[in-house]
């Protein structure tokens, strides 16, 4: 098989972060509402044949079961693929043994010739030698042809697959629309629950009784909030494409990525913080509320307000610290030490942003304590 030598620019990289969310975003507004239960796509199922034809998941979308063809073909080239990477092991390994007893013939030729070692001494080191040579250059012979055989085998396997795939290609409109027809007769018994929400996040609106602990400044927080947690949540989807390229890279064309890992770790790493306060708006970070639990709505308030003295110390010193490590990233113009060789100082910026919103939404939340603690009646 091929090698394959792309490597993720770093344009590429930080637009996919910015634009894919939101593609994604405007994707869901467009079809928030209508019913695509049962329908098939001609749209979806070229893109599965791309992106997963070679195990036929294009003709699985269809519910055909000719798919299952491509399932032995790809396992066949997988199996090849490892038996092409240990043949050029072994013809490493035969070479660099028959440059040694190259080496070694040399050697002591050049000591019998400067009469370093008799002859008597110096012959039967020569045809050990040799014999080496001999047996190294067999060996690099057979693992060549050893090789050849599989590099074979997996081209006439990749070629069988191509041409399968390319037959598909031709027919699937035709085989998308006889799915199509056949499922027009299918009635699926779904009940469909009017519930009102918002339509980026999907969640329903607060009740009267949150609404009036509320104010301008709360509203606003709790929106930039619940839009960058759900903005971010996307990249999760960005994790799967990368980690698949990566996967068929590796092990269908032995060309692991250079950039894959990093970029993935690094990109749920400023996940973690820009959702720190989408967490905390919706009550999700870790508690230890054995005791909280059982509190009435204005106890817990009183001790979200006294407690709080804890959560700004901290929120105020990843704040104040995350600036100093952007600073100093983006004063040098900091990239990673990989090969890759991507800008660090985006990365650090989440800190102190994580960290802001952070900071705000704890703000809404001793806001609306305090508001509550002010009410003569409990909530």
């Amino acid at each position: 098989m091929p090698n394959l030598t792309f490597v993720l620019p770093h344009w590429l990289y930080w637009a996919g972060l910015l634009l894919f969310p939101l593609g994604a975003m405007y994707i869901i507004r467009r079809n928030v509402g209508k019913q695509t239960e049962g329908k098939v796509s001609l749209p979806i199922a070229y893109f599965l044949l791309v992106t997963g034809g070679f195990v036929g998941l294009h003709r699985f979308y269809l519910k055909n079961l000719l798919g299952f063809i491509f399932v032995p073909l790809f396992l066949g080239i997988l199996f090849t693929n490892v038996e092409i990477r240990d043949a050029r092991n072994l013809i490493s390994k035969a070479d660099n043994d028959l440059k040694s007893a190259v080496f070694m013939i040399e050697h002591h030729q050049n000591a019998l010739a400067n009469g370093e070692i008799s002859e008597a001494d110096a012959t039967p080191l020569i045809e050990s030698a040799r014999e080496e040579e001999s047996t190294a250059r067999t060996e690099v012979e057979t693992a060549k042809q050893n090789a050849e055989k599989w590099d074979m085998t997996v081209k006439f396997l990749a070629s069988f697959t191509l041409l399968l795939l390319a037959l598909d290609a031709y027919l699937l409109p035709g085989l998308t629309r006889r799915r199509a027809e056949k499922e027009k007769g299918l009635k699926k018994d779904i009940t469909y629950v009017d519930v009102p929400c918002d339509v980026d996040t999907g969640v329903a609106p607060p009740d009267k009784t949150v609404q009036a602990l509320e104010n301008r400044f709360t509203r606003t927080v709790d929106r930039i909030n619940e839009f960058t947690g759900n903005f971010v949540a996307y990249w999760s989807m960005i994790a799967v494409i990368v980690y698949y390229y990566e996967v068929i890279a590796r092990y269908v064309f032995n060309s692991p990525t250079n950039w894959a890992h990093e970029s993935m770790f690094l990109m749920f790493g400023m996940q973690y913080l820009f959702a720190g306060g989408y967490v905390l708006k919706n009550n999700g970070h870790v508690r230890v509320d054995v005791i909280y639990m059982h509190f009435s709505p204005r106890k817990k308030a009183m001790t979200d307000v006294v407690t709080s003295i804890f959560f700004f110390v901290f929120a105020l010193t990843l704040l104040g610290s995350g600036w100093v490590f952007f600073s100093d990233s983006f004063g040098v113009w900091e990239v990673s030490f990989t090969e890759w060789g991507i800008q660090y100082w985006p990365v650090k910026l989440a800190i102190p942003v994580g960290a802001l919103l952070l900071l705000l939404q704890g703000t809404s939340w001793l806001i609306k304590d305090i508001t509550l603690l002010r009410q003569k009646t409990e909530a």
